[in-house]
């Protein structure tokens, strides 16, 4: 699975507590040869790795032990190096696993606890800049799933919807003297309804940018029957055949994205010069870090691919040389900025990512604080 999949209920149910032990398994990947032809090895050797963990556990019995061995094994004959991306991670306990394939790195690591280790999904979900799209017609309505990466149909929420037919009525259009007009139609205004209806509820639980493309009257009409759409990010005043492939959606919407992703961006630059001015602004790692803590982050800008290891000592973070891991010392961290950006979200924080260097005069990281 990848990031498209990473619903806010899906997270939810990944953090949720399992009988010990609950076996999350990471590691860096690449794309291309001949890079990629390491990763076999280097998956076999973590799942051989996972194992000795598991045998070496005295609170693991030998059942559940070959339990999560057999599910391993199941997940590793559904990684496909067609779809790798940078990193893998692969979730397992006695009677389940799962196999996440992400555009954003992640340390070699294998975990034991009562609860799958999720900051690298979080944070991949966080970087892909997930959107939805709706395009509308007087009889139908689509669900369209967006991220950096493409644009997809989504089936969810009761989305794509249809208009019911109703048959032509003769005796209706002599009363009225004409056919009336689609969108003001009282059939067409129901559906209407209906969709603004099903998107309040999607948005309610995944919230997401909007955006909604359809001719002017069909906009005009969602607007008028509802609210949900009134808070799209961008709007694009387009005929939606029901058909419509996904490169034209994308096309059409195209402008559109860029305006937005402008507009997140000036929007972002201007939280953190407010926070400066009201010294309410933390910058760099361990200045950030503490904040999040604290619970005082309200927003943190992240650069685009902004990944360092560190060691915690006394609740700070210090810098250790390039190469360093886990595997020498339990206080070491290498996915720093993952964790922080979990434990962000978790506090009801935004997090954007920004280009590169665009924050190289706070270390790769800043933020605006609450209080």
């Amino acid at each position: 699975m990848d990031t498209d999949a990473l619903t806010a209920g899906v997270l939810r149910e990944l953090r949720a507590t399992r009988p010990y032990p609950a076996l999350s398994l990471t590691m860096p990947t690449h794309r291309t040869a001949p890079d990629n032809a390491q990763d076999p090895v280097r998956l076999r050797n973590l799942v051989a790795e996972a194992g000795h963990r598991l045998d070496a556990d005295p609170r693991v019995s030998r059942e559940t032990a070959a339990a999560i061995r057999a599910e391993l094994d199941r997940a590793v004959d559904e990684v496909d190096p067609r779809r790798a991306l940078d990193s893998l991670v692969v979730l397992a306990t006695a009677d389940e696993h799962q196999v996440w394939q992400l555009p954003r790195t992640a340390p070699e690591r294998v975990v034991l606890s009562d609860s799958y280790l999720t900051r690298n999904l979080v944070a991949a979900k966080a970087q892909a800049r997930p959107y939805w799209a709706l395009t509308v017609a007087a009889d139908h309505a689509t669900l369209w799933n967006g991220t950096d990466g493409g644009i997809e149909v989504r089936e969810t929420g009761g989305f794509p919807l249809t208009a019911p037919k109703e048959p032509p009525n003769p005796q209706r259009e002599e009363r009225i003297g004409d056919t009336p007009s689609t969108f003001t139609d009282e059939d067409t205004r129901n559906f209407f309804r209906t969709v603004d209806e099903k998107l309040r509820a999607l948005l309610a639980a995944d919230p997401r940018p909007l955006y909604v493309m359809g001719l002017p009257p069909a906009l005009s009409l969602l607007d008028d029957v509802g609210e949900s759409a009134k808070a799209a990010v961008g709007r694009v005043a387009k005929g939606a055949p029901a058909d419509l492939p996904p490169a034209e959606v994308l096309k059409e919407l195209r402008p559109a994205l860029e305006e937005g992703a402008r507009q997140a961006t000036a929007d972002v630059g201007r939280r953190l010069d407010n926070a400066r001015s009201a010294h309410t602004f933390a910058g760099g790692l361990d200045e950030v870090w503490a904040a999040v803590r604290e619970g005082r982050v309200g927003l943190i800008a992240v650069e685009e691919h902004f990944q360092t290891t560190v060691r915690v000592t006394d609740g700070h973070l210090e810098p250790v040389p390039e190469g360093t891991t886990a595997a020498e010392d339990p206080e070491i961290r290498e996915d720093i900025v993952d964790e922080l950006i979990e434990a962000a979200l978790d506090g009801g924080a935004d997090v954007v990512f920004v280009e590169d260097d665009s924050l190289a005069g706070h270390g790769g990281i800043a933020a605006a604080l609450r209080f």
